[in-house]
């Protein structure tokens, strides 16, 4: 007698609905052994190994590589330890032939044929397309993204068609629900920065040596931004349906450039670090984000999110706000400037242009300005205080 168990897709994060398979460890057939490192998937924040809930025989798997998912969706079916492993579904070519030697027309959903005839697919070809419904049946979405898929007689000379990965597909769907979600609104303010950039120069090395980490303009002005939050809390918080709820702590995302795009982990409880603490942190979670060691306690229950682009060279940028947030600040590059003085002179300063995005909904531009003004304020009169 078998006794299967299915394993779902597990919740992720917060706000996280949904994956995307990256690869599987395991293939139909192979002997699993419970926690064991089942499949790799990705969201717009992490990949993430899913652990086998159970010991037993990888029996059927549900889900393809690059195949999107729901929380709550099947992965897998396992043969628990101790059962009797049942036969697997025929492979595709299989199926075909089996579907070829019967009355294909009753295989098929009518839905699926009538879809078929649309797109001017012939049984032939329907017969090897690979199905993701149950049991392997070939639902109306396989049809969709199979006649989706580019030609390549279509193909012009000198062009090319590069798939999207799991993480760059999870990462375009967060920022299209987060754009058309939210109305973007986007102030812009220059920063005097000569005094950051004196004490970066004249304190880096000893600062590496006491703290192990690099002294840096991000430490700064993720410190700035947590005393500014203090005075404009409604940036430092989420939307939910005719709800806002501010936080009174300040979990600052700092995203991070890496190959298959950006991740952002998140420094927890930054109203409660020293600027050595801020600056340890940034260090230690970009090299875990670069190394892909980051795990989904690293990137979730982020409330404000810091983008730093100036880095490259661009001065200015306006980055989208990481759904559910509701405001994202971004930095420009540091430029020398020729600026009047206060005393009349004029002087070459170091000049950052910093950016703030906000959903409308939630502030209006004069509480935005505000916020701006007193991020300026903290990085230009009191920097280490």
């Amino acid at each position: 007698m078998s006794s299967d168990f299915e394993v779902l897709l597990p919740k992720l994060g917060e706000s996280i609905v949904s994956a995307t398979v990256v690869n599987w460890f395991k293939k139909e057939g192979d002997l699993i052994k419970k926690d064991e490192p089942l499949l790799e998937v990705a969201t717009d924040k992490v990949n993430s190994e899913i652990p086998s809930p159970v010991s037993g025989v990888l029996k059927k798997i549900h889900a393809k590589p690059d195949q999107e998912l729901n929380v709550g969706e099947s992965l897998a079916t396992i043969a628990k330890e101790g059962s009797q492993h049942v036969t697997q579904e025929p492979k595709t070519a299989e199926r075909a032939e089996a579907v070829q030697e019967s009355d294909q027309k009753d295989y098929y959903s009518p839905a699926v044929l009538r879809l078929a005839r649309e797109k001017n697919i012939s049984l032939d070809e329907l017969a090897k397309i690979q199905g993701t419904g149950m049991g392997g049946r070939i639902t109306k979405t396989d049809i969709e993204n199979y006649s989706a898929k580019p030609c390549p007689l279509e193909k012009a000379e000198g062009t090319e068609h590069v798939k999207m990965s799991g993480m760059r597909k999870a990462i375009a769907d967060n920022m299209v629900r987060s754009f058309y979600t939210a109305p973007h609104a986007s102030l812009i303010i220059e920063v005097d920065v000569t005094q950051i950039v004196g004490t970066i120069k004249e304190e880096k090395e000893t600062f590496q040596k006491k703290y192990g980490a690099k002294l840096s303009v991000t430490a700064f002005v993720a410190q700035a931004i947590t005393r500014a939050l203090q005075e404009y809390p409604w940036l430092n918080a989420t939307l939910r349906e005719d709800t806002i709820v501010v936080k009174h702590f300040v979990n600052l995302g700092i995203a991070v450039s890496i190959d298959q795009g950006v991740m952002v982990p998140v420094i927890r409880g930054c109203q409660n670090l020293s600027l050595p603490e801020l600056a340890k942190a940034i260090s230690d979670l970009a090299q875990k984000a670069r190394a892909g060691t980051l795990n989904p306690d690293d990137v979730k229950e982020g409330t404000i999110t810091l983008t730093n682009f100036g880095m490259t060279g661009v001065q200015i940028g306006i980055p989208i706000i990481r759904h559910p947030e509701v405001a994202i600040v971004g930095l420009g590059s540091i430029d020398k400037k020729v600026v009047p003085l206060d005393d009349g002179q004029i002087g070459v300063r170091d000049i950052m242009h910093i950016s703030l995005t906000f959903d409308h909904r939630v502030i209006d531009g004069i509480y935005g300005c505000g916020f701006l003004n007193a991020l300026k304020k903290h990085l230009e009169e009191n920097p280490e205080g």
